[in-house]
């Protein structure tokens, strides 16, 4: 039976923007190992499943998902990401500044 992973992915670094991270992310485990090609010497498998990489609007989603196509899934819950601190330009030039 194959196994999936669930999860949410995490917020891309080199935007500061937070799309595509909204959604949940149900990927195959790799079913085989990876060997060379021959001719060209890239890695590659028989395993199609490897590239297939479904995303979905909520966990509960994903989830049923697994349990309804017969996939034991493994899911991995979401860190909760610390809200940002406001900060205000002016407090650089504060005359009780430390440092």
């Amino acid at each position: 039976m194959p196994e999936v992973r669930i999860y949410r992915p995490a917020k891309n670094a080199m935007q500061s923007g937070r799309a595509n991270s909204r959604r949940w992310v149900v990927e195959f485990a790799p079913g085989d190992r990876k060997e060379p090609d021959p001719l060209m010497g890239w890695n590659g498998s028989r395993d199609t499943r490897g590239q297939v990489r479904m995303t979905f609007e909520t966990q509960d989603e994903a989830v049923a998902f697994a349990k309804r196509s017969g996939y034991t899934y493994v899911l991995t819950e979401d860190r909760a990401s610390a809200p940002p601190v406001p900060k205000n330009y002016a407090d650089n030039f504060k005359f009780d500044r430390v440092g």
